[in-house]
């Protein structure tokens, strides 16, 4: 089953669904002692993005699952054993390491309380629910996992360990003691489209995607009309890799792009590949999931980023609280979960100023980018004029808009 990095928050994402195998890897767990919360996503020239400190509580967002109660998952003694579950390794310099940046800033927040494992590089299948039971064997009692694929063996371990917490980034399904959680990152994807827009020169910006699934594609076409926003008219092309992080065929499907013509290059993977690819041909890069800015410094614009940390501490605390909870939460721009990583040197201050007074708008309307009229590939009409996308097509979108070139293949 394809794992989905971006979530959906209610069970009508039973519509993300395909097929799609993980490389297997040895898995390998490590107990961490404290360690200081990265500070990626602050912004450059002074501009107020991505500031991992100044939003409101994440909480303010979850929605508990409707007649929820409390799960004791707090220890008997000792502190609380925390365990995080990864499809790739911790410098994957994406996907995995910027969810390894939120292991690390809940085991700063609540130093002695927590005690923090994690495995890297689980497969997706039968592995998974054997790592989640050794987790457990070894004491654990609230564990992330961090891979749509990873979600059913999570809902089966989950059932028969009622006192251990399960938080689950990117799925839809809940359970008594089962929560999700992911963000809005088609409302940064959107802002990271227009930087894009106004560095392309020939129109022709390119898109390396990895599945074709509604929370991917929702992203791509919130992206191209950023792209459209900042250059009316350019366009965007699309093209699959049908893998989450495999630096090579990430790097070789950017290959692709730029020798069909495209001067500026966006990534939707784990790894920052693509951006080796742009970097060789001296073309503007737009990343995803980490800061790359300091290893890109001639090349980067922006990219979408979640503060993963800011939930997860927020969860870790209520299991020792005993306030946990399962249910759901979709944090965007407002709370600082879903933000934009430091623009780069080549994004001009007229560009900068563009793409943070839309950040306000969005931050007060969310997803107010997908306002009609929103017509598809074939000029089909999808979104009426005036009237903003609504959740459950947002969430099972399987249309391209207009300007945005390549196919969607079946799952």
């Amino acid at each position: 089953m394809v794992h989905s990095h971006r979530r959906a928050r209610v069970a009508i994402a039973a519509l993300l669904a395909g097929a799609a195998a993980s490389t297997a890897a040895t898995a390998a767990a490590r107990t961490t002692p404290p360690t200081a919360p990265s500070t990626a996503g602050t912004a450059t020239a002074g501009t107020a993005v991505g500031s991992a400190t100044a939003y409101a509580d994440p909480m303010t967002n979850f929605v508990p699952d409707q007649g929820a109660k409390p799960v004791d998952c707090k220890p008997k003694d000792g502190p609380l054993k925390a365990a995080w579950v990864y499809i790739g390794p911790i410098n994957d310099g994406g996907w995995t390491q910027a969810h390894d940046v939120g292991r690390q800033e809940v085991q700063a927040a609540l130093g002695d309380q927590v005690v923090t494992t994690y495995k890297e590089n689980v497969p997706e299948g039968p592995q998974v629910a054997q790592v989640l039971e050794d987790l457990i064997k070894d004491g654990n009692t609230l564990i992330f996992g961090t891979s749509f694929g990873f979600q059913d063996a999570f809902i089966d371990v989950a059932a028969k360990h009622p006192n251990v917490c399960f938080d689950f980034a990117t799925g839809y399904k809940t359970a008594a003691n089962v929560g999700q959680f992911y963000g809005r990152g088609e409302d940064t994807d959107y802002l990271t489209g227009m930087a894009a827009g106004a560095a392309t020169k020939a129109g022709k910006v390119g898109y390396v995607a990895p599945f074709p699934i509604p929370e991917v594609i929702r992203g791509i076409n919130s992206y191209a009309l950023g792209v459209q926003a900042t250059h009316p008219g350019a366009t965007l092309q699309v093209v699959w890799t049908n893998t989450w992080f495999d630096p090579a065929k990430e790097r070789a499907a950017a290959e692709s792009l730029i020798a069909a013509g495209v001067d500026v290059v966006a990534s939707g993977q784990d790894s920052p590949a693509s951006g080796e690819a742009a970097k060789a041909k001296g073309l503007p890069w737009t990343g995803y999931d980490s800061d790359q800015s300091a290893n890109f410094p001639d090349i980067w614009l922006t990219a979408t980023n979640y503060h993963w940390g800011a939930y997860e501490t927020a969860r870790a605390k209520a299991v020792l609280d005993g306030t946990w909870v399962p249910g759901n939460y979709y944090g965007g721009i407002a709370d600082g979960f879903a933000r934009l990583a430091p623009f780069g040197k080549l994004v001009s201050a007229d560009t900068q100023a563009k793409i943070l007074a839309k950040q306000a708008e969005l931050s007060a309307k969310p997803g107010s980018h997908l306002t009609g009229p929103i017509k598809d590939q074939s000029g089909k009409e999808r979104v009426p004029a005036g009237q903003q996308i609504s959740f459950e097509d947002l969430m099972s979108m399987n249309y391209f808009v207009e300007g945005v070139i390549g196919e969607i293949p079946s799952s």
